[in-house]
């Protein structure tokens, strides 16, 4: 539904524009220093690890937390709330600190520039890091869910159609990412989280009046609604229909979540180990506050009961932007379109930067470069020009993908995206785990712990196959991705095993060295 014009809209126009000359302020302080791949990668400038905490944090934290999200809980109630803002941040923070150290061991060790080039140089196979290279594409989807939400609030703010306002997004930050890479990204994501802690305390706080007779009141409202808004379970859902639903695929999804490219590799921006705790600290304190915005969720379903704003119904990706405009005043709403804003970029540039280093150093430069040389240091300039083209394909891409998911998504495009970014860390997870703690792996073992994943995950989610212990099913990604990383598991550790004859498994030590 388009908004009509009003005062927020010309406001938002305003705001737009004096972002956007900050952002490409920062961007061509960071392009200034941008001089090859590495510097595109993970940056040639000293960062704070506060600094790179929050833009971790920024980074963890996409469309789909403050726009997406909140809009399954407006739907579903307290089931959504447990699963989404209690199960997977539990899960998810607490992966993050075990698993950050041992990938930035080796990470810094090597080099490592991307995901697939520390699969590559840890079990010393280039087809297994090209393998990782095609399957980050995967990310993809994860894109346009971001292009969407942002379409979605925008299109809402401006009074404007959401094909132009896609268009116009994808070129602006498309366009200014083909050139700062990490040396601008960190500076942005900071100013893009700092921004989100603010908008995270306005639409926390935004539903006070609600509580005015106390938790039991609040239940009360909610369960006059729907008496199912207020249950740990929802049968209406395909996402919240059990407990194991609720807590158990989302505490598995959760420890494998933190497996993307944009998230474990933010830790090799870090100049030092002594930095890593205090940027951990910092990245996991903002990102649980983050994570607790998708309440406000139970508190646009109290201003929308019958989830329609005159007469017309809403559609799920569309109740935070109604929200914003219908509840808030102008100065504030503007504050909480930049917010949500910041919100989407924030992970949308790391995609970018990470999807294009992938494409470039682990598919394009392995596969080219016996013919052109692109190893060669004075080639530099001829793969940062690639890496461009490789940005300009993925924002046709996008810009397509977002288009149809626009038209026609499934409930959600968070479904579309779901799946295709867990088929992605479900593979990742294992060779991970095993790359951190073990040694002396076969190069069989992860290979057919992500195979597994992967056949497993779109099996289930296309098959729709059901669990026998549970109302779950496969057409829940997190279901089909939680069933695949146990799947990955049992093989790929009991390849590993096989492999040492039965013995147990040797570990390494802090040094990444030794057995103990």
């Amino acid at each position: 539904m388009q908004a009509e014009p009003s005062p927020l809209a010309a406001a938002t126009w305003a705001l737009i524009v004096v972002y956007a000359i900050a952002v490409l302020t920062i961007v061509v302080r960071g392009a200034r220093r941008t001089r090859s791949m590495d510097d595109y990668a993970i940056g040639s400038l000293l960062f704070s690890p506060v600094a790179v905490g929050l833009s971790l944090a920024a980074s963890m934290t996409s469309a789909a937390t403050f726009i997406i999200n909140p809009g399954f809980v407006a739907l579903y109630g307290l089931s959504a709330v447990l699963s989404m803002a209690v199960a997977i941040p539990l899960a998810s923070l607490c992966s993050l600190v075990v698993l950050t150290k041992g990938f930035r061991r080796h990470g810094t060790t090597v080099k490592a520039l991307s995901m697939a080039q520390w699969m590559e140089t840890r079990y010393g196979s280039r087809p297994y890091g090209i393998f990782f290279g095609v399957l980050s594409l995967l990310l993809i989807t994860f894109v346009v869910l971001i292009c969407v939400g942002l379409t979605k609030v925008l299109s809402a703010a401006l009074g404007v159609g959401e094909l132009p306002v896609l268009a116009g997004l994808v070129v602006f930050v498309f366009g200014y990412m083909m050139f700062g890479g990490a040396n601008s990204m960190v500076y942005t994501n900071t100013l893009q989280a700092l921004l989100m802690l603010v908008i995270a305390v306005i639409l926390l706080g935004s539903g006070y009046e609600h509580f005015r007779e106390g938790v039991s009141g609040f239940m009360d409202r909610l369960a006059a609604i729907d008496p199912k808004l207020i249950g740990t379970t929802n049968t209406d859902s395909f996402l919240f229909r059990d407990h194991f639903e609720v807590f158990g695929a989302a505490l598995i999804v959760g420890v494998a979540i933190i497996c993307q490219p944009h998230i474990l590799t933010k830790s090799l921006l870090l100049k030092s180990d002594r930095d890593v705790n205090r940027y951990l600290i910092t990245g996991c304190t903002v990102q649980f506050i983050f994570f607790a915005v998708v309440f406000a969720g139970l508190y646009a379903r109290l201003a929308f009961p019958d989830l329609s704003v005159a007469g017309q119904p809403l559609p799920m990706d569309n109740i935070v932007s109604a929200y914003v405009v219908s509840e808030f005043p102008v100065i504030i709403g503007l504050i909480v379109v930049l917010g949500l804003i910041s919100a989407g970029l924030s992970t949308l540039e790391s995609l970018i930067q990470s999807m294009s280093t992938t494409v470039t150093n682990d598919i394009i430069k392995p596969l080219a470069s016996p013919r052109l040389g692109l190893d060669r240091p004075e080639n530099f300039r001829v793969v940062l020009l690639i890496n461009r083209a490789v940005i300009v394909l993925l924002a046709l891409a996008a810009f397509g993908l977002s288009w149809q998911q626009l038209v026609d998504p499934k409930l959600s495009v968070s479904i579309f995206a779901q799946n295709g970014v867990y088929a992605y860390f479900s593979a990742a997870f294992v060779p991970i785990l095993m790359g951190m703690f073990l040694r002396d792996v076969p190069l069989m073992a992860p290979v057919a712990a992500s195979l597994t994943a992967v056949t497993v995950h779109f099996s289930m989610y296309y098959g729709r196959l059901p669990l026998p212990f549970t109302l779950a099913d496969g057409e829940n990604p997190g279901v089909a991705a939680a069933v695949a990383i146990v799947s990955s598991v049992v093989v790929g550790f009991g390849v590993y095993l096989l492999g040492r004859g039965g013995r147990a498994p040797a570990m390494l030590n802090r040094a990444g060295g030794s057995a103990r």
